[in-house]
């Protein structure tokens, strides 16, 4: 996920947004969902947070092709909470988060639910 892509190209230069940022927008507009506890990720990212570095696209894969976005978010729900109706939030809050703050369109955003919360 270091890729940039470039926005616009403007009179006196272009601004470009790496996949990281994308990544960044998705998964914070995804915790903003009620019943979703984290995004789950991958052991490195686990070992990475024990150490202190705070990672905001763990659990994330952005693919982007043409100004076009794909997302993937892998996601820890709560339990009790209904699977489907969260996912559909998290779907619609993050294609609207990206799209409103980069001006990419959003083709899809694929939602992972690796685990369920038990504990309050």
């Amino acid at each position: 996920m270091a890729e940039n892509m470039i926005i616009d190209a403007y009179k006196h230069g272009k601004v470009n947004i790496a996949d990281d940022v994308i990544g960044v927008i998705g998964s914070i507009a995804a915790a903003e969902i009620e019943g979703i506890k984290a995004l789950s990720g991958t052991f490195s990212e686990e070992m990475m947070e024990i150490m202190g570095k705070k990672n905001f696209n763990k659990g994330v894969r952005v693919e982007m092709e043409d100004n076009v976005v794909q997302i993937d978010l892998s996601v820890i729900v709560d339990y009790g909470t209904k699977i489907h109706e969260i996912a559909k939030m998290v779907q619609e809050n993050v294609k609207l988060a990206i799209e409103s703050m980069t001006g990419f369109e959003v083709k899809s955003v694929n939602v992972f639910v690796e685990g369920i919360n038990t504990k309050n």
